[in-house]
């Protein structure tokens, strides 16, 4: 089974605000101008919402609201979702194609090729944790979340900046090269919006 990683350039502290925030003004630009996304992801968990899980706007007020999370444990899966439209509305989509789709240990081994270049202040796999959600948000199972904070991605870049100043240059796999080189494309992203952050959803 593979899996999947989504990242987004935001203000982590404005979007998290949004969590209970009871902006209905938002809850109403959302559904005007997301209903066909919206009524996709009902069908796609239609099966679910039968059984007693949130629709995706349903999810989505209780998030903005700071609950009633009424959901069975087991259907919690839909907030997670919101909280990740709610990111994907307040930020911007970082490339993600060496990471979509991703198998086994994969953001294990991007991790070991950032370490052997020196860079320490990041993880990827950090970004697919469980307790990576604002609270009060319930969780289950997937989507994991993570996050780096503007400071963490500057320290990370510039770990990166002295490993090239040190020449060093370990040997690794091309993939890897390339999935720790569009990280490297993220931070430097972060670094140009000041305050901004990664936020990551494994699903």
């Amino acid at each position: 089974m593979s899996s999947s990683l989504s990242v987004y350039l935001l203000d982590i502290e404005a979007t998290r605000k949004l969590v209970g925030s009871g902006d209905e003004g938002l809850l109403e630009a959302v559904r005007g101008g997301f209903g066909q996304e919206l009524a996709a992801d009902d069908e796609w968990f239609s099966s679910e919402i039968a059984n007693g899980a949130p629709t995706a706007f349903e999810a989505l007020r209780a998030v903005v609201h700071g609950g009633p999370f009424a959901a069975p444990a087991q259907y919690a899966f839909q907030y997670g979702y919101a909280y990740k439209r709610l990111c994907a509305l307040t930020g911007s989509f970082l490339d993600n194609s060496s990471f979509s789709p991703f198998r086994g240990s994969w953001l294990e081994m991007v991790d070991e090729g950032l370490r052997a270049l020196r860079i320490t202040a990041v993880s990827v796999a950090e970004l697919g944790y469980y307790d990576g959600l604002p609270k009060p948000i319930p969780h289950y199972e997937l989507p994991r979340c993570g996050e780096w904070t503007h400071e963490e991605c500057l320290a990370a870049l510039e770990q990166f900046e002295q490993t090239k100043r040190d020449g060093h240059a370990p040997p690794l796999e091309p993939e890897v090269v390339e999935a720790v080189m569009d990280v490297i494309g993220w931070l430097r992203r972060a670094q140009a919006q000041p305050g901004f952050g990664v936020v990551g959803f494994v699903s």
